[in-house]
């Protein structure tokens, strides 16, 4: 047994890990707001990616587009990550003994680095405040990139609650 099994099932089988997964209400409730909060967030990443591709609110900065919803998205994150912290402590080793879950965080790592990369280097180079129809193709990968992982990310999720360990 690795030693992150074993730190898995030690925390599935805590107190606060049992009592998630066996209330009636806390599981569903950290569930349906890991969710729903994951659709806002995700739901406003892929209004500003669709923006940076060119497709959507051509009219508008990208600058004046990340400005508005960046703030809602990253908040959104913030809940993301809190209810699904709280639902991974309640089933830790089941989901970890799928490879689905170690895609999905390789995933929402590498949508993180894409996003960092976006900030730190293509946004710094690019003229996001030019002319709002015409982007750089580096802003265009990135947002066609960041939509892809995040897709890929939910994905990966919803496939765990139905196939937690991987042939079962």
């Amino acid at each position: 047994m690795s030693v992150l099994t074993e730190l898995a099932e030690r925390l599935q089988d805590s107190q606060i890990g049992d009592a998630i997964a066996e209330s009636r209400y806390l599981f569903p409730i950290f569930e349906g707001t890991h969710l729903l909060s994951l659709s806002f967030s995700v739901g406003l990443i892929i209004l500003t990616d669709l923006r940076l591709m060119g497709l959507i609110l051509r009219h508008v900065p990208v600058t004046e587009v990340l400005r508005q919803l960046r703030p809602y998205a990253l908040g959104g994150f913030v809940v993301v990550f809190l209810s699904g912290g709280l639902v991974f402590w309640s089933e830790a080793a089941t989901v970890m003994a799928s490879p689905l879950w170690t895609i999905k965080m390789v995933l929402v790592a590498l949508g993180g680095l894409n996003a960092l990369y976006f900030e730190l280097v293509i946004a710094k180079r690019a003229d996001l405040d030019g002319n709002p129809e015409v982007l750089p193709r580096s802003v265009k990968c990135a947002g066609l990139a960041s939509m892809s992982i995040w897709m890929l990310v939910i994905i990966c999720g919803r496939l765990l609650a139905y196939i937690p360990r991987w042939g079962g």
